[in-house]
């Protein structure tokens, strides 16, 4: 029996995926649990295995097809069994409905009704009458080049016989060069009977525009804002929108956290500056803990526990896995769960529990040679440090004296509805009292 394979969800969030690969094609068989197709989310990229066995007999999504979650997108049973009716069902979630001919009004205009469109209103469709369409097919047009004149925009047959007469006559060698250099016909003259672009106006219309045939003609290409592009810029703008973001930055001596990490290095333990930051910061958090909260409809949560998010980038965006209770981790522990959630991410093996749950986010540029920046705030959280590169700068003590030292900027968004100025400045400077003496948070 032909089973309907659907879009899943994959997290409590997902409402949608992309289809990024087909593992099998149309007629090829497929075992339970072999891979079927890869789906992309808001933060991850998955592959999805098959939950039956059989034969893989329509793909209803191509590669590159956004998807809501619960929607069908593939049919699998055995080969040439007759799949019309799970077909039927699955076009029958589209509102299909018939327009109907006002008969007085055709009667006292016409002899005799129309036959009335079938128009598909489910999703962005362009309405086109059956005789409109059979037309722009036969004469190879895209439909979405005409204009519809007729109820609601929809394209008739006057509208295609219309386009056919006033569109440019093309010859098939001078249609291939308008697409090649992303030219419009109507910026062409033609040379030819009853003016048809031929292939020498064409080049004419290169040379006078001084571009070269073949190497230097330059055009855009669009990448669509799909899976974890579009989530980033969608939070980024929420942030933005939803919180009054503000910030403070202090210079912060970093020589014993550099005399601190090569003290462990010595004894073989591998240790970021990074997973230095993040222990000494959970402890500030837990002293300020209005840095380490939430706003809600209920009002302000304040957390008695810190989950420090790291921002890592990725290939196609930013994901910031989760470490958990670092409040209450060792510094060794903290860099073996740093260097595991690092692999996983860039492997993309996280699971949704290894990106959830943040309280606090740490984003760190230094190593791309970043003196400072600003972060925008991941929501719901309260606040984000950025943190830039180590670098030897001249720094005056006592007034006279002029000493070289390891400096780094550290800039701290917060959210000004839950955090005030003078506390989040207090909070600031704890860090930095904990950065230029690391041994009172260990």
């Amino acid at each position: 029996m032909a089973e309907k394979v659907i879009m899943p969800k994959q997290g409590l969030q997902m409402t949608e995926g992309t289809i990024m690969k087909w593992f099998i094609s149309e007629g090829e068989s497929i075992k339970e649990g072999e891979p079927l197709f890869e789906m992309e989310t808001d933060k991850l990229t998955i592959t999805i295995d098959s939950l039956y066995t059989g034969t893989l007999l329509k793909i209803i999504k191509d590669v590159g097809e956004v998807v809501p979650i619960t929607e069908t997108i593939a049919i699998i049973g055995e080969e040439n069994e007759d799949i019309s009716s799970l077909l039927s069902d699955d076009n029958s979630q589209c509102d299909v409905f018939e327009e109907k001919t006002n008969i007085e009004k055709d009667l006292a205009k016409k002899k005799e009704t129309k036959k009335t469109d079938i128009v598909n209103i489910c999703g962005d469709r362009i309405f086109i009458t059956p005789r409109a369409r059979k037309l722009a097919q036969e004469s190879k047009l895209s439909i979405e080049e005409i204009k519809g004149t007729g109820p609601n925009g929809r394209i008739v047959e006057k509208d295609v016989k219309n386009f056919l007469e006033n569109a440019p006559k093309v010859t098939p060698i001078a249609k291939k060069m308008l697409k090649e250099y992303n030219i419009s016909a109507n910026q062409v003259n033609g040379s030819g009977v009853n003016g048809k672009i031929l292939k020498s106006d064409i080049e004419r219309s290169l040379s006078a525009s001084n571009e070269n045939i073949k190497y230097n003609q330059r055009s855009e290409r669009v990448i669509p804002l799909t899976g974890m592009r579009k989530t980033i810029a969608d939070r980024m703008c929420q942030s933005l929108r939803e919180m009054a973001q503000t910030n403070h930055k202090i210079k912060v001596d970093a020589t014993e956290i550099i005399r601190l990490r090569d003290t462990f290095k010595s004894k073989g333990i591998k240790l970021s500056y990074n997973d230095i930051l993040t222990k000494l910061v959970s402890k500030a958090l837990m002293e300020y803990p209005e840095m380490n909260s939430s706003l809600t409809d209920e009002g302000l949560v304040l957390k008695d526990y810190v989950n420090m998010g790291l921002a890592v980038a990725v290939d196609k965006g930013l994901i910031v896995p989760v470490i958990k209770d670092t409040d209450l981790l060792s510094l060794e522990d903290i860099g073996k769960a740093s260097l595991e959630l690092i692999d996983k991410t860039k492997t993309g093996q996280l699971t949704t529990e290894d990106y959830s749950g943040g309280t606090f986010t740490i984003s760190s540029l230094g190593m791309f040679d970043l003196d400072e920046f600003t972060a925008i705030i991941n929501p719901p959280e309260a606040g984000i440090l950025a943190v830039g590169k180590i670098d030897y700068i001249p720094v005056v003590e006592n007034r006279t004296d002029i000493v070289i030292k390891p400096m780094m900027a550290l800039t701290l968004s917060y959210d000004h509805r839950i955090v005030d100025g003078a506390d989040a400045a207090k909070f600031l400077r704890r860090v930095k009292e904990l950065v230029q003496n690391p041994y009172l948070a260990l």
